[in-house]
């Protein structure tokens, strides 16, 4: 027969507030002797770290292994070993937990590491002036640290990712506080950590900004202990008396004389609260319980005790066990208070009596029927609070019972709770040994405690807790498949450069079938993949990698793991141009430009992506790059191109012309371009002759850069003329074109007298209607009429038109007998004048 949960019950305040003591674990001998040890225990029903006291002898005990200085030992609450540390740095003085159940050890030099329960760590330090000055001691909190140095500065850390320390408001301490503690950032309104000192008889408070002394004189104190809600304090005096007072020291609340407490000798070893109700003082054997009156209860014990606080209650670990002390919950209180009439103590007498077949049951639920879906929810509230399995299924029965009087009642919260004790009881196995309260598993959430049975490698448990919850397992699978990897060593196979490893491929396939079995299609292969890369396993975590999805998360891995070339293959083929630039650029960064290249160029046509992309970005940014990548590729051509690139863009003439003279270089090299390097060898010669025209004219005149046309022309124009034949002759000019371009240059310029010089130096390859038609678009008419006489006959009538000579027109006309010429420029004239003069000239004509 199960004992009724009152049996543990017990008074305080005149029977009205009700504490009780639940007997988590039987741990008899599987705990050395505590006041051997400095503990640090972890809330959330986490486990205990034990390190040697050195300042005390320590009685050799056959039972209990010895536990060396520099070994840091972590049990479970069942007294079950979990991990067991070697110290290796310099004296440890102060180790504590954090939120996510992960063991912080800090060193008098400021060093502090960050241990998982796996043994593996990661390292920090609190800087330069805590490793010069030393650190003498400090407070973990489950986000951070507060350190007290040799000269009595606070240092405080924000998270654990290895930030660097902030240094607190100046304490303006000249010794070592009596006691100290801290009230974390989550529980004050300004969100900074505040430090509490004892200094003679007063406390001083510090935060970032300031240090202020709170101007009281019941100190010196031997302890200071801030409640879980952070609203309250607890201070032990050296005198023994107990006073809790708000952390504004403007309300107190309970002075106790901890000398008064029979069976209690010496001092008070710990001071812990139960919940934000009650404190508990711990001696060697004893436990009291102070509530808020003064009242108290005695626990005993039978050696030592470490006690630690708990949001809802403090956990007692003794030598033989480790009990749950808290205040009775309301819903239990209303319950199973001795002559409760509540409407929840009713339907659970109801239900007792209609399993016994009483018919009694139906007039009870009768009774309460307007309060009925109350005392349902308040029995599934209470079935949470319970311990043993025994009295939460009564509970849930009874809630079911009252649900069948109701016309309707939402089922989740019975399901929800049914699963949750499903949960609690399941890890509150002593194996487990996690003794989670209903309230601290929905305010750490059910995610939360899946991490930390994976960080003590329950897998399984973890995976079907996951799947009871519904909660996806990517996390339990990804932890499995490196703590797999971790445990697994491989075997090498062959010697020297032959060596290879063996196992790889049954690891990998033993993952990727165990994901597919379970279904999970989140996990990512890459974050597995990576851990297997830093435990050395190269060619596991590449077979991983071929498992990953997600370009994104493989190809900088690869990159990590060295994997270059598989890298940017990878990223070619996700399609994803950002990705190669990526791979490219970190490729180019870290390689030699030659093995770069190599890369790029031995991928063939499977790389042909990365290199065209290579080549528009080098385009647009690094052109050195570029003429390096043509050059190792022995792409002539592309590097003449690119030179006659930054030839067109160049402003310097001895680079314009050595970039020019490089692209005939380039060109020469390639027997199918003969065309192209003879047209930049004419380039490089014309751009030096230009140099020669610039240096004559005193630089005066601008040659360099025009094309031949434009220096001939600029010759011209300038009196330069014999230049301008020699150009001719040396660029072989086309008679044709070079006599357009002197007609326009001397037409320019209005030098008539040259340009008529000029056209009977020989007969015109132009022909002289070219002159004609020139020199009138340019508006020198009367200066074309001298060229119209040299035309063919035919055209010398419109020509005439053209300059404005009409009467010339019709006398042209005449010399030709060409009446119907005549009639047809009759009808364009301009005026009657000339029209009399035409007629005059027709009227001649027979």
């Amino acid at each position: 027969m199960e004992e009724h949960p009152t049996t543990s019950w017990q008074a305080m305040q005149e029977g009205n507030v009700f504490y009780r003591r639940q007997r988590l674990y039987n741990v008899s001998g599987r705990l050395p002797d505590l006041s051997d040890y400095i503990i640090a225990g972890c809330r959330y029903g986490g486990p205990i770290a034990l390190m040697r006291d050195t300042s005390k002898i320590v009685t050799f005990n056959r039972s209990v292994p010895a536990m060396s200085k520099s070994q840091v030992q972590v049990y479970s609450l069942a007294g079950e070993p979990v991990l067991s540390l070697s110290w290796d740095r310099a004296k440890i003085v102060r180790f504590g937990w954090t939120l996510d159940e992960r063991l912080v050890l800090l060193n008098e030099e400021g060093v502090y590491r960050i241990y998982d329960l796996q043994g593996e760590y990661q390292q920090y330090s609190l800087g330069t002036e805590a490793a010069e000055l030393g650190v003498l001691d400090a407070r973990i909190h489950d986000n951070g640290l507060v350190a007290l140095t040799n000269n009595y500065t606070l240092l405080e850390v924000k998270d654990w990712d290895g930030g660097r320390s902030l240094t607190l408001a100046n304490t303006g301490l000249t010794e070592p506080p009596h006691a100290w503690t801290i009230i974390p950032p989550d529980l004050n309104i300004s969100r900074h950590v505040e430090v509490l000192l004892s200094v003679e008889a007063t406390i001083y408070t510090v935060d970032n900004l300031e240090s202020v002394d709170q101007r009281i004189n019941k100190g010196p104190f031997t302890h200071i202990s801030p409640s879980p809600n952070g609203k309250l304090l607890a201070l032990v005096t050296f005198s023994g008396m107990l006073w809790v007072v708000s952390t504004d020291f403007q309300r107190s609340m309970i002075e106790f004389d901890t000398n008064n407490v029979v069976g209690a000798e010496g001092s008070v070893k710990q001071v812990e609260w139960c919940g934000n109700d009650a404190i508990l003082l711990t001696w060697d054997g004893l436990a009291v319980l102070v509530g808020p009156p003064g009242d108290i209860l005695q626990y005993f014990y039978t050696g030592p005790l470490f006690a630690v606080t708990e949001m809802d209650g403090v956990r007692v670990i003794g030598p033989e066990v480790c009990d749950f002390l808290q205040k009775v919950p309301a819903s239990t209180l209303s319950i199973f208070r001795p002559g409760s009439t509540s409407s929840s103590a009713i339907l659970f007498d109801a239900w007792e009596s209609f399993t016994n077949r009483s018919p009694k049951a139906d007039e009870s639920i009768r009774s309460i029927k307007p309060e009925l879906a109350k005392a349902v929810d308040e029995c599934i509230e209470a079935a949470g609070q319970e311990w043993e399995p025994y009295w939460q299924r009564r509970l849930l029965n009874a809630a079911k019972f009252g649900r069948g009087y109701l016309d309707f009642h939402n089922p989740t919260d019975f399901v929800n709770m049914g699963q949750t004790l499903k949960v609690l009881n399941a890890v509150r196995y002593y194996e487990i040994g996690i003794p989670l309260t209903y309230l601290e598993y929905n305010y750490a959430s059910p995610s939360h405690l899946i991490t930390r049975l994976t960080s003590r490698n329950l897998h399984l448990v973890a995976l079907r807790i996951s799947s009871f919850l519904n909660l996806k397992p990517d996390l339990v699978l990804m932890h499995w498949a490196c703590a797999k990897i971790a445990r697994t060593r491989p075997s090498a196979t062959g010697a020297g450069k032959d060596t290879e490893l063996d196992g790889d491929d049954e690891i990998c396939a033993a993952i990727v079938e165990k994901f597919v079995q379970v279904g999970s299609i989140d996990v990512s292969y890459a974050d597995i993949a990576k851990r297997a890369w830093e435990l050395g396993r190269t060619g596991l975590a590449t077979k991983l990698l071929d498992h990953e999805t997600r370009a994104s998360d493989q190809v900088p891995l690869l990159l990590k793991m060295k994997q270059d070339r598989l890298a940017l293959n990878k990223a070619v083929n996700s399609g994803d141009t950002d990705m190669v630039y990526y791979v490219l650029l970190d490729l180019h960064k870290r390689l030699p430009l030659g093995s770069f290249f190599q890369l790029i160029e031995e991928g063939g046509n499977r790389l042909a992506p990365a290199s065209r992309l290579l080549q528009v970005y080098a385009r647009e940014q690094d052109r050195e790059m570029l003429r390096d990548f043509y050059y190792s590729d022995d792409r002539r051509v592309e590097s003449a191109t690119l030179s006659l690139e930054e030839a067109s863009s160049a402003t310097d003439q001895a680079a314009k012309l050595s970039l020019v003279k490089s692209a005939q270089k380039f060109f020469s090299e390639d027997k199918d371009r003969a065309f192209e390097a003879k047209t930049m060898d004419d380039s490089a010669r014309l751009l030096t002759f230009q140099q020669q025209l610039e240096k004559e004219a005193d630089g005066k005149i601008s040659f360099f850069g025009l094309s031949v046309n434009e220096t001939i022309r600029e010759c011209i124009v300038n009196g330069m003329s014999k230049r301008a034949e020699k150009i001719r002759s040396d660029f072989k000019v086309p008679d044709r074109r070079f006599w357009y371009l002197k007609l326009h240059a001397l037409t320019e310029i209005k030098d008539f007298e040259g340009l008529d010089a000029f056209s009977r130096t020989k007969r015109s390859p132009i022909g002289y209607e070219s002159f004609v038609r020139h020199l009138v678009e340019k508006g020198h008419a009367k200066e074309a009429v001298m060229y119209v006489g040299r035309c063919d006959s035919p055209k010398r009538v419109d020509l005439y038109v053209e300059c404005g000579e009409w009467r010339l027109a019709g006398k042209e006309c005449k010399e030709r007998g060409d009446k119907v010429k005549l009639e047809e420029i009759r009808k364009k004239c301009p005026n009657s004048l000339i029209l009399r003069e035409l007629d005059q000239i027709a009227s001649s004509m027979k």
